[in-house]
């Protein structure tokens, strides 16, 4: 069973009438890279903010490393964030503004501002002005201000935003290092799903302060894989007659009366007329399937 880095309990924050968070239960594991997707204004700074003891919580409660919130001194210490970005100065280089702020963190030994730079693959350029740095430089010079003590875990709020495809690729690149290389969990939010689909392994939809679906990346895969939709009330027989008949175990069983087929996807009436022969009762059969983007635009409809 893995470590817990997270856990959040009906975590709530109220501005007077306005509920910016509404009973948030979420669980982060160590190693997981949670992707937390709202549209602006969902609640994802909101809920960062509160773990980061940068905004009170209004009611709930959230543990760190399996600390308690109201005593979180030591956890705080294994925790790098990048909520808003660090106010780095253009006449300085790269490693001049780590050099400043690892002071302030008190960070002693600055051999770990060069282990950052090169982490994020800022080394090369660690004596260039911050002035001179693309978005996507200035973006990763912030991941390295977050990582520079080495914490366990990051917290980075719309670290991908206005850059471009180039730009998310080799940021997403340097994520997917620090949580394989140096077994950083991290939370990461975005509001487009397609932006973290390729890096996250969970997932969290966040709409007006509520969760409105937790899922994992196989999870996802199969809301969204083209299938065929076979609903029956004879899951056994149906299954069976798809891998002798029909000779292919592509297919999931998602419940007592639900079979999804990713196999004959352009032969749907083989399927039923299969089916049929062995007279199972098929109370519906289609297709169906949809784009991350649908997926998403879809589940804030029905949260309305």
């Amino acid at each position: 069973m893995k470590d817990i880095i997270l856990k959040t309990n009906e975590l709530t924050k109220k501005y007077k009438d306005f509920t910016a968070l509404d009973h948030v239960n979420l669980t982060i594991n160590k190693g997981d890279i949670y992707g937390l997707i709202g549209r602006n204004g969902a609640g994802k700074t909101t809920l960062m903010k509160i773990i980061t003891t940068l905004t009170n919580k209004t009611s709930g409660e959230f543990e760190l490393f399996k600390v308690m919130d109201n005593d979180l001194t030591e956890a705080k210490r294994k925790v790098g964030c990048l909520i808003e970005n660090p106010a780095f100065y253009p006449n300085l280089t790269a490693y001049q503004n780590l050099k400043y702020y690892a002071i302030q963190k008190g960070i002693v030994d600055l051999k770990q501002i060069d282990e950052a730079l090169t982490l994020v693959s800022l080394q090369q350029v660690k004596n260039k002005k911050f002035k001179t740095f693309s978005l996507g430089m200035k973006q990763r010079l912030g991941i390295a201000f977050a990582i520079m003590d080495n914490p366990d875990f990051i917290i980075l709020d719309e670290p991908i935003n206005g850059l471009d495809p180039i730009g998310i690729s080799e940021l997403r690149d340097t994520f997917k290092k620090l949580n394989e290389e140096k077994n950083i969990t991290i939370l990461i939010s975005s509001h487009i799903l397609s932006e973290l689909y390729a890096l996250a392994n969970k997932f969290c939809i966040i709409e007006k302060g509520k969760i409105i679906k937790q899922l994992t990346k196989e999870e996802l895969d199969l809301e969204c894989s083209k299938c065929i939709v076979i609903k029956t009330d004879d899951i056994k027989k149906a299954s069976n007659v798809i891998e002798t008949d029909l000779k292919t175990t592509n297919y999931k069983v998602i419940d007592k009366n639900e079979i999804r087929l990713y196999d004959y996807l352009n032969n749907a009436d083989k399927v039923n007329k299969t089916l049929s022969k062995k007279d199972i009762n098929i109370m519906s059969l289609y297709e169906t399937g949809i784009s991350l983007e649908d997926y998403f635009k879809n589940l804030l409809k029905e949260a309305k």
